[in-house]
């Protein structure tokens, strides 16, 4: 009898078996070039982009993301240290990125947690002296111009396969129970500016969209081009530059737009190779992946090509976030605004590293593993500050209903206020419509408010620049 009052007591004396903790996901973030948010099949059906599709079918695909800076040199440092163009202060024509961000990157937090950083592909950051080993066990930059690279053997390679090549080598190469966090930054789908072919497509894309009719862009009638602004609409502008080394005639703009699909393919195709690698070794099932455009893209709406101004059609890309862990959240559409600051905060998250009070974004990973955040931003502020005579800087800020915009350096500084909901594509101009004064006043303050917190009015730089476009 004795022996049985004292059982529950030998018991918690007994050694308690814990189950072991699980392991940190691994991390894979994939930024492509110029790749704006409908430029998916799942998006835009005559795409052929199979892998992308599968990961948006599995996993969350956020409906409105967006770059506060519609530039690959500001996006990108971005992407690495949480914080706006503003206030990291660095894009083209600037001097170097301080190393106060990337120390505080999420590239260099994951490695200090003991994770096996990687970074293949374009990086379109530079750092200070020493900043690339502190952030990555390995670092594998490979710039585009030319696409093709010719190899040991006399062949030729594209960039965009190169990249995979270098990516499944990485993984192939990665100590058994180390995690890793790999960035895949392809150069693709962005132009071969140097090229007069400009879209440079691997060879197994050549029969991609043979046949496809091109449908006429919207708003590239001459008729609304010629009802902006004078600055908006000059043979200077890069825009228009580009927009006439690309789509001033239908036929070159139908090449032109079947080679950037071509090379948007040959991206995806390029994934699906990296991710049958994580299958065939056996790491699929603890690996996060994250795809991401570095800013969004004209292809001869409004007359323009390229990137650099407020509208969505520059500042809205893909973001995609696939964790294999969470079965259950295959298929959600957020419409939170996810911006290119979180991502950062995001990686961390996941891999259970506390993100650093100086990033200004915020985890997505609840969109992921659940529950949604109670609360959320509505809305961002947007900038392009970029030194440059045929780009024009701006300012504005977006929330879920209207887009305020200013371009600060025009005399007098001109104005745009649409309203998202009644005129998406921003044709509408309402800064002068009384009927929306207030809105105008409102959006204006607010927009000093976000300026302000992030570092204030625009202050050129004095130091040398560190890298040109």
């Amino acid at each position: 009898m004795r022996l049985f009052r004292l059982l529950p007591i030998l018991l918690l004396l007994l050694p308690i078996r814990c189950a072991n903790p699980p392991a940190p996901p691994n991390l894979l973030f994939i930024i492509t070039d110029d790749q704006r948010f409908d430029m998916m099949g799942n998006m835009t059906p005559y795409l052929q982009t199979p892998v992308m599709d599968r990961l948006a079918r599995e996993g969350v695909r956020f409906e409105r993301a967006f770059v506060t800076t519609p530039i690959c040199a500001a996006s990108r440092a971005t992407l690495l240290s949480g914080v706006v163009e503003r206030t990291h202060r660095f894009t083209f024509n600037t001097p170097a990125l301080d190393a106060s961000f990337t120390d505080a990157s999420y590239a260099a937090l994951l490695r200090d947690a003991g994770y096996r950083t990687a970074h293949i592909g374009k990086f379109g950051v530079v750092t200070a002296e020493g900043a690339t080993e502190r952030m990555f066990s390995v670092f594998e930059p490979l710039d585009r111009n030319p696409y093709f690279k010719k190899q040991a053997d006399g062949t030729e390679r594209h960039l965009t396969d190169i990249e995979a090549d270098r990516s499944i080598a990485f993984l192939e190469s990665n100590p058994a129970g180390t995690p890793f966090a790999l960035t895949l930054s392809f150069n693709a789908p962005h132009a071969e500016d140097s090229d007069p072919r400009q879209y440079i497509w691997p060879a197994a894309m050549d029969t991609y969209y043979t046949d496809l009719e091109i449908p006429t862009p919207p708003l590239s009638d001459p008729a609304f081009l010629a009802s902006q602004p004078a600055f908006l609409r000059a043979d200077t502008l890069m825009n228009r530059y580009r927009w006439r080394w690309r789509f001033d005639t239908p036929e070159k703009a139908s090449a032109m737009t079947k080679g950037y699909f071509r090379m948007i393919s040959g991206v995806d195709a390029a994934m699906g190779r990296v991710l049958d690698a994580l299958e065939r070794l056996g790491l699929a099932d603890n690996t996060v992946v994250i795809m991401m455009g570095d800013n969004g893209y004209f292809i001869g709406e409004r007359g323009y090509a390229g990137k650099w101004l407020p509208h969505d059609l520059s500042l809205r890309v893909p973001l995609l976030i696939y964790d294999p862990r969470t079965p259950a959240a295959a298929g959600r559409r957020p419409e939170a605004m996810a911006l290119n600051i979180d991502i950062a905060p995001t990686l961390l998250d996941l891999a259970g590293v506390p993100a650093p009070a100086s990033m200004q974004g915020r985890s997505l990973a609840p969109f992921v593993r659940g529950p949604e955040p109670a609360t959320w931003r509505t809305d961002f502020f947007l900038e392009h500050l970029m030194e440059h005579p045929q780009i024009v800087k701006h300012e504005g800020v977006r929330n879920e209903r209207f887009k305020y915009a200013r371009y600060f350096q025009e005399e007098p500084v001109y104005e745009e206020l649409y309203d998202l909901v009644a005129d998406p594509m921003e044709t509408r101009n309402l800064v002068d419509d009384p009927a929306f004064h207030d809105t105008l006043l409102t959006l204006r303050s607010r927009c000093d408010a976000l300026r302000d917190s992030y570092g204030g009015p625009y202050r050129p730089h004095t130091g040398e620049a560190a890298m040109r476009p």
